[in-house]
């Protein structure tokens, strides 16, 4: 790693910032962490008591973890002996043009400045600022949960300094994070718009009365789901042109293929249509709790973690 970092600002302590706090504080980080919600001290405690036995599961010592973690009164007081912040704020943009100027002008003048951001490139946020100040601001955006989803996306802006990029690669490989750098900036991202386009089908397909969305859920889960947490899209196809690849199955099922995509559907989403699909998600899922349900996916995704972990020491 090209720089130590030793202190995280966590601005933010919804879901992200929570689950961010932890784990920055699992691999030994001194974590501030500020958010205008009135129960944020008893916000931290639960999510760290939540989190703290999937990091142990994963191989991190989590003693002493509260006593890493420290609420700040304020943007202010979080940063100010900061070597890294990772902002989890509102998806707004004045809001992020605001609080950018802030860190900024709060922040040491070597901490990395890190956004949550799932959809707004950082240049649309960093206009305002300084050349020297916009270079060390980029998206590191994860996805939930942060402490569990190893993908974290690195986007520079069009000013971020290379410096940054290298120092944001070398911090998120530090908290056991896998990151990737994006090399154009685009609404979005990777990750979202991948996952945008295959909700929109789901969408059209429950719209069209072709499935539930409990039935949809459990093609994905025993399919593509359990292929896609083993292999990716494009070697997922590779493997499916058998010996001849990727090569083999565009030229045998590539026009199919296209015609398929020339028949994905849009859905209506009108109020009576979005209505119905919520009232149907209510129906599939409305019985058991937030709790219930987060933790049932928190228990697979560390078993599927687990598994992969062993698989990998297998071919080693």
């Amino acid at each position: 790693m090209n720089r130590a970092f030793r202190t995280a600002a966590v601005i933010g302590a919804g879901t992200i910032g929570l689950s961010w706090a932890t784990l920055f504080a699992a691999h030994g980080l001194t974590v501030r962490v500020t958010d205008p919600r009135p129960d944020l001290a008893e916000a931290v405690d639960e999510a760290l008591a939540t989190y703290a036995p999937h990091l142990a599961a994963r191989g991190l010592g989590v003693t002493g973890l509260a006593d890493r973690v420290h609420l700040a009164d304020g943007v202010t007081e979080a940063v100010r002996d900061a070597d890294v912040v990772q902002e989890n704020g509102p998806e707004r943009l004045e809001f992020k043009q605001d609080l950018f100027a802030t860190l900024v002008r709060a922040a040491p003048g070597h901490a990395l400045l890190l956004s949550s951001s799932s959809a707004i490139p950082s240049s649309a946020f960093t206009r305002e600022l300084p050349d020297e100040a916009a270079a060390r601001v980029l998206i590191g955006h994860p996805f939930n949960p942060p402490h569990l989803v190893p993908l974290v996306e690195v986007v520079p802006g069009e000013r971020t300094g290379e410096d940054a990029v290298l120092d944001a690669v070398d911090f998120y490989t530090s908290v056991g994070r896998t990151p990737v750098v994006e090399r154009k900036e685009i609404p979005g991202f990777v990750g979202n718009r991948l996952q945008n386009a295959l909700s929109r089908e789901a969408v059209y397909l429950v719209e069209q009365g072709v499935v539930t969305p409990e039935e949809l859920d459990t093609v994905m889960t025993n399919s593509l789901g359990l292929r896609w947490a083993t292999v990716g899209p494009f070697l997922g196809s590779h493997l499916g042109g058998g010996p001849g690849g990727y090569r083999h199955m565009a030229e045998h099922i590539g026009a199919s293929m296209k015609q398929m995509w020339a028949g994905l559907g849009t859905p209506s989403q009108n109020e009576e249509e979005q209505q119905r699909l919520i009232e149907a998600v209510e129906k599939a899922y409305g019985s058991s709790t937030y709790p219930e349900l987060t933790g049932a996916r928190d228990r697979r995704q560390l078993a599927v973690l687990a598994a992969l972990d062993g698989a990998d020491k297998e071919e080693n």
